[in-house]
């Protein structure tokens, strides 16, 4: 059963992948091209209750965000965001960094912060179909990302 935190960002519905720990969800509104959600499915609200299965299998999940994520958007960096502030729920907003911008369909990303801290407010809401599109790049490069290393 989805956790508020998942359920506030799409669950099911913007499900990039999901682990026995941890849920990856596309980020309905992008500060930069390709920007994800990662939440633990856990029922704590400290990093540090993060069971040891947890912690084991985060190393897994970041692997293979940063390998579908250069796939698809080629970041120079990437930045994980532990804010916790409105959603209680530990997770992190992943976004990657690029210098200038990165084009999807017809819309234009910017990374507005480049090279600075992110600008979370100069996000793209992305309109349903353009988010199916995305999400189905990503899933297939995150099946890609499986043979590389030890995968969830």
């Amino acid at each position: 059963m989805a956790n508020a935190t998942e359920t506030k960002f799409g669950d099911p519905t913007t499900r990039l992948a999901q682990t026995d720990h941890w849920t990856v969800l596309l980020r309905p509104r992008q500060p930069t091209f390709g920007s994800l959600v990662l939440i633990c499915r856990e029922p704590v609200r400290s990093f540090a209750e993060v069971s040891a299965p947890g912690y084991i299998e985060l190393r897994d999940v970041v692997r293979r965000i940063e390998a579908t994520l250069q796939d698809v958007v080629a970041y120079e960096r990437i930045n994980y965001l532990m804010l916790m502030m409105v959603d209680p729920d530990v997770h992190f907003h992943v976004i990657p960094r690029y210098a200038g911008s990165r084009q999807f369909g017809d819309i234009e990303f910017r990374d507005a912060g480049w090279p600075g801290p992110p600008a979370l407010d100069a996000a793209v809401a992305l309109k349903p179909a353009t988010s199916v599109a995305l999400l189905n790049q990503l899933r297939e490069a995150w099946l890609r990302s499986a043979g590389q290393d030890r995968a969830p």
